[in-house]
């Protein structure tokens, strides 16, 4: 079977004191899960532990810094991967070394076909 792209949705989280890329990430990805309603999948019968694909990127500046794992584990259905790469935005405070961190995530699901 065929896997079809059926929503793309954007989400941005910050984490305004700390520097918590990890955290940033978690709450970009939630913001990008509240845009959504997945009631398409009780009526198409879809079973989202085997047909529905949850592709997470992440976007920050220091993708190292991003639990994966966690993000990858905060969503609530389907087959998940998760991928961090550079983007993002950082906000320095050098008066205070207390950096806001920006995270963009885009939340893709697929589902099988016929």
């Amino acid at each position: 079977m065929a896997q079809k792209r059926v929503i793309l949705e954007l989400g941005t989280g910050n984490d305004l004191h700390g520097g918590d890329y990890t955290k940033a990430a978690l709450r970009a990805v939630q913001d990008a899960l509240h845009h959504s309603s997945l009631t398409m999948l009780r009526a198409l019968k879809v079973n989202p532990k085997t047909s529905m694909f949850v592709n997470v990127t992440i976007g920050v500046q220091q993708p190292d810094k991003v639990d994966a794992e966690k993000v990858r584990a905060s969503l609530p259905h389907g087959i998940v991967t998760v991928k961090v790469v550079k983007g993002g935005l950082d906000v320095a405070d050098p008066e205070n070394n207390d950096p806001a961190v920006i995270a963009s995530a885009a939340v893709e699901v697929k589902l099988e076909l016929p």
